[in-house]
Protein backbone atom coordinates (compact mmCIF):
# COMPACT_ATOMS: atom_id res chain seq x y z
CA UNK A 1 0.00 0.00 0.00
CA UNK A 2 1.25 3.35 -1.15
CA UNK A 3 2.24 5.88 1.85
CA UNK A 4 0.73 8.89 2.34
CA UNK A 5 3.84 10.65 0.97
CA UNK A 6 3.64 8.81 -2.12
CA UNK A 7 0.42 10.13 -2.76
CA UNK A 8 1.67 13.70 -2.12
CA UNK A 9 4.25 12.86 -4.78
CA UNK A 10 1.78 11.20 -7.29
CA UNK A 11 -0.21 14.57 -6.82
CA UNK A 12 -3.06 12.39 -5.14
CA UNK A 13 -2.82 14.65 -1.92
CA UNK A 14 -2.05 18.30 -1.99
CA UNK A 15 1.00 19.64 -0.13
CA UNK A 16 2.82 23.09 0.31
CA UNK A 17 5.77 22.09 -2.09
CA UNK A 18 9.34 24.05 -1.35
CA UNK A 19 11.38 21.95 -3.68
CA UNK A 20 11.14 18.95 -6.28
CA UNK A 21 13.51 17.42 -8.54
CA UNK A 22 13.69 14.10 -10.06
CA UNK A 23 13.96 12.32 -6.80
CA UNK A 24 12.96 14.52 -4.08
CA UNK A 25 10.49 16.44 -2.83
CA UNK A 26 10.21 19.20 0.10
CA UNK A 27 7.03 19.99 1.62
CA UNK A 28 5.86 22.09 4.75
CA UNK A 29 5.02 19.67 7.59
CA UNK A 30 0.97 20.00 8.05
CA UNK A 31 1.44 19.88 11.33
CA UNK A 32 4.77 21.33 12.52
CA UNK A 33 6.42 22.31 15.37
CA UNK A 34 8.17 24.97 14.43
CA UNK A 35 7.20 27.73 11.42
CA UNK A 36 8.85 26.41 8.69
CA UNK A 37 9.09 22.98 9.48
CA UNK A 38 9.57 21.12 6.27
CA UNK A 39 10.03 17.31 5.06
CA UNK A 40 11.97 16.11 2.60
CA UNK A 41 11.25 12.69 1.10
CA UNK A 42 12.84 10.57 -1.86
CA UNK A 43 9.87 9.89 -4.70
CA UNK A 44 11.06 5.99 -4.16
CA UNK A 45 9.30 4.99 -1.38
CA UNK A 46 11.67 3.51 0.91
CA UNK A 47 10.24 2.43 4.48
CA UNK A 48 13.70 3.13 6.34
CA UNK A 49 16.36 5.88 5.61
CA UNK A 50 18.80 3.37 6.13
CA UNK A 51 17.95 1.03 3.72
CA UNK A 52 18.31 3.33 0.89
CA UNK A 53 20.99 2.89 -1.53
CA UNK A 54 24.33 4.95 -0.92
CA UNK A 55 24.10 7.31 -3.24
CA UNK A 56 19.86 8.18 -3.41
CA UNK A 57 20.62 8.77 0.41
CA UNK A 58 24.05 11.33 -0.23
CA UNK A 59 22.11 13.16 -3.01
CA UNK A 60 18.77 13.20 -0.28
CA UNK A 61 20.93 14.81 1.95
CA UNK A 62 22.43 17.72 -0.39
CA UNK A 63 19.13 18.03 -1.50
CA UNK A 64 18.22 18.56 2.18
CA UNK A 65 21.22 20.84 2.53
CA UNK A 66 19.73 23.10 -0.12
CA UNK A 67 16.17 23.53 1.50
CA UNK A 68 17.53 23.89 4.50
CA UNK A 69 19.39 27.17 3.03
CA UNK A 70 16.45 28.04 1.85
CA UNK A 71 14.69 28.12 4.87
CA UNK A 72 16.98 29.81 6.80
CA UNK A 73 17.24 32.70 4.30
CA UNK A 74 13.39 33.17 4.93
CA UNK A 75 12.54 32.30 9.14
CA UNK A 76 15.14 33.79 11.56
CA UNK A 77 16.84 31.41 13.44
CA UNK A 78 20.42 30.30 14.91
CA UNK A 79 20.21 26.76 12.57
CA UNK A 80 18.15 24.48 10.55
CA UNK A 81 17.99 21.41 12.84
CA UNK A 82 17.29 18.18 11.29
CA UNK A 83 15.69 14.96 12.85
CA UNK A 84 15.39 11.76 11.33
CA UNK A 85 12.50 9.76 13.69
CA UNK A 86 11.04 7.23 10.82
CA UNK A 87 8.16 6.58 12.67
CA UNK A 88 5.45 8.12 12.11
CA UNK A 89 5.56 7.40 7.95
CA UNK A 90 6.62 4.11 6.41
CA UNK A 91 8.20 6.25 3.82
CA UNK A 92 11.99 7.64 4.80
CA UNK A 93 12.03 11.11 5.21
CA UNK A 94 14.19 14.44 6.63
CA UNK A 95 12.77 17.00 8.90
CA UNK A 96 14.59 20.34 8.87
CA UNK A 97 12.92 22.46 11.58
CA UNK A 98 14.51 26.15 11.97
CA UNK A 99 15.66 26.35 15.50
CA UNK A 100 17.16 28.68 18.37
CA UNK A 101 17.60 26.13 21.17
CA UNK A 102 17.13 22.16 21.74
CA UNK A 103 13.73 22.19 22.76
CA UNK A 104 12.45 23.43 19.56
CA UNK A 105 12.78 20.43 17.78
CA UNK A 106 10.84 18.97 21.11
CA UNK A 107 8.19 16.88 18.97
CA UNK A 108 6.05 16.86 22.40
CA UNK A 109 5.46 20.83 21.94
CA UNK A 110 2.40 21.95 20.70
CA UNK A 111 2.07 22.02 17.00
CA UNK A 112 1.57 25.33 15.32
CA UNK A 113 -1.50 25.99 13.18
CA UNK A 114 -1.52 27.73 10.24
CA UNK A 115 -4.46 28.99 7.61
CA UNK A 116 -3.94 27.35 3.96
CA UNK A 117 -3.50 31.30 3.28
CA UNK A 118 -0.40 31.54 5.72
CA UNK A 119 0.99 27.43 4.61
CA UNK A 120 0.89 28.66 0.99
CA UNK A 121 2.90 32.31 1.74
CA UNK A 122 5.59 30.47 3.90
CA UNK A 123 5.93 27.81 1.25
CA UNK A 124 6.53 30.30 -1.78
CA UNK A 125 9.16 32.71 0.49
CA UNK A 126 10.73 29.27 0.86
CA UNK A 127 10.67 28.17 -2.60
CA UNK A 128 11.79 31.40 -3.77
CA UNK A 129 14.80 31.65 -1.92
CA UNK A 130 15.32 27.34 -2.98
CA UNK A 131 18.69 27.82 -5.08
Amino acid sequence: MASIFSKIIAGEIPCYKIAEDENFLAFLDINPVAKGHTLVVPKKEVDYIFDMEDQLLSEMMVFAKRVGLAIQKVIPCNRIGISVIGLEVPHAHIHLMPINNLHDMSFEKSRLDFSPDQYHDIAAEISGQFK
